[in-house]
């Protein structure tokens, strides 16, 4: 179900590309390190449940300046204007903005197990394409996604999102994701993230390890 009308998700999009292309183009804060600000953000909450405040009340400009502050940047450059396109860092959040809007989904959850990497390498493909064809081609990525590494099954039974187990455990988010999309082998992990993770989950180091 959507959490918010229809005519409210453009001026959604509209803040998300700003608030990405602020934070990626005109900060120059790397896609992963934002992103992970972003999941573990009040702001990610409140465009989920359609908080007008946010959406109308705030241009992404000041979104992402509020974002960054709030995450320990200092004597941040306010931009008082910054002339946007639709460039990459720009359509992937009006697209995600979308695509959240559209499925009434966290944007935990569209990027759980998938790498926000992913979604950032479709803009040559999808950009000019209409967007219900980005959403199909997310479904299908978050469809294959669902071969569960034993990370995030045991992540599920614990009924905890990424941010959540990374907050617990220190462990960083993209590594949890790369664990659970066995981009990176668990069982060659760094010892005390490990050990960590199991005491998050409640489980023996050994049910997280894979066999293959």
């Amino acid at each position: 179900m959507n959490a918010y009308d229809y005519e409210l998700m453009p001026r959604a999009q509209k803040a998300m590309g700003s608030l990405f292309d602020t934070s990626i183009h005109f900060y120059g804060i790397k896609l992963d390190d934002f992103y992970d600000m972003f999941l573990n953000s009040p702001i990610s909450k409140r465009i989920e449940r359609g908080d007008s405040a946010i959406i109308e009340g705030h241009s992404g400009r000041e979104l992402s300046y509020s974002l960054l502050e709030s995450n320990g940047f200092q004597d941040l450059k306010k931009p008082e204007y910054y002339s946007i396109g639709r460039n990459k860092s720009y359509w992937l959040g009006w697209s995600m903005a979308y695509y959240q809007w559209y499925k009434g989904i966290s944007f935990s959850r569209i990027t759980d197990g998938v790498d926000i990497d992913v979604y950032w390498n479709m803009y040559e493909k999808y950009h000019e394409m209409d967007i219900l064809q980005f959403v199909d081609r997310v479904d299908d990525i978050r469809r294959t996604a669902q071969t569960e590494s034993n990370l995030k099954r045991l992540r599920s039974y614990a009924r905890l999102s990424q941010s959540q187990l990374a907050a617990k455990s220190g462990v960083p988010i993209r590594t949890i994701q790369q664990y659970e999309q066995k981009a990176k082998d668990i069982n060659k992990a760094n010892v005390d993230y490990v050990v960590r993770l199991s005491r998050v989950l409640n489980c023996d180091v050994e049910m997280l390890l894979e066999e293959f």
